[in-house]
């Protein structure tokens, strides 16, 4: 079985750096038009350059008027969606009591409700052509919440939440809907990290110590996590939703 995506249009939030452009390339190889959305203009069109025919999008899309802007903009661009990946997120947490109000609706903003429009505004286009395929990218706390794991855990497990709800009324309309599940993978997130730690370690060494705790003994690659959200998005996932599969080396105690 082929994983391609000839013919179809993808739009991939969060996709100029990590996770996000690794999907992006992914499936622009397997054949898609691709469009990316970042706040970071420059940072879009960098990483624009780097995938054959991408359209950049720049929009915040924690705002209903972003996430309106971002979808017309690739709508325009792609004529239509049949792709949709919901990827930007922070990873922010810490103690439940230092939480502010103001954090917490950042968080949902971003995580959870520009989840919910984008695929609000995709949904039409998909259920006319009887064929969409939505990638919520969630983490594995949303199946096993940590202590300070707030207010990230809790965004995430809506989003997993989410996943299924939709994947129940979309299936009848040929639209299926999965969540993957990020662990301990190598992005810009782990590259500020090790940036503020003081060891005075390497990345590699830095990296290597941080992925001995992982049941395989490393930390992923962006490229693993791209090729499994490609599997869901092309024939080896058509008959697969409403899942919430881990992407973790094992990681996670929760299957």
């Amino acid at each position: 079985m082929q994983l391609t995506l000839e013919g179809r249009r993808a739009l991939i939030t969060g996709g100029s750096r990590g996770l996000g452009l690794a999907m992006a390339r992914a499936f622009a190889e397997a054949g898609a038009r691709v469009a990316i959305v970042a706040r970071d203009p420059g940072a879009l069109e960098e990483a624009a350059g780097t995938i054959p025919g991408a359209t950049p999008v720049a929009a915040d899309i924690a705002t209903e008027e972003g996430c309106a802007r971002a979808f017309a903009a690739a709508d325009a661009a792609l004529g239509g969606i049949d792709v949709l990946v919901n990827n930007a997120g922070t990873s922010k947490r810490g103690p439940f009591m230092e939480v502010t109000d103001a954090e917490w609706q950042a968080d949902l903003d971003l995580k959870l409700f520009a989840a919910i429009r984008l695929t609000r505004l995709a949904w039409p286009g998909m259920a006319e052509r009887r064929w969409g395929r939505i990638v919520n990218v969630l983490n594995t706390g949303a199946k096993a919440p940590p202590p300070t794991g707030a207010p990230t855990a809790v965004s995430r497990a809506a989003g997993m939440a989410l996943t299924k709800i939709l994947a129940g009324e979309g299936a009848p309309l040929g639209i299926n809907v999965n969540a993957l599940l990020v662990g301990k993978i190598d992005s810009d997130q782990w590259v500020r990290r090790h940036a503020a730690d003081p060891k005075g370690q390497t990345y590699e060494e830095w990296m290597a110590e941080a992925g001995k705790p992982i049941p395989m003994g490393r930390m992923g690659k962006a490229e693993e996590f791209a090729a499994m959200a490609l599997a869901l998005v092309t024939g080896p996932g058509d008959y697969v939703t409403g899942t919430a599969i881990n992407v973790d080396g094992g990681l996670s105690p929760v299957v």
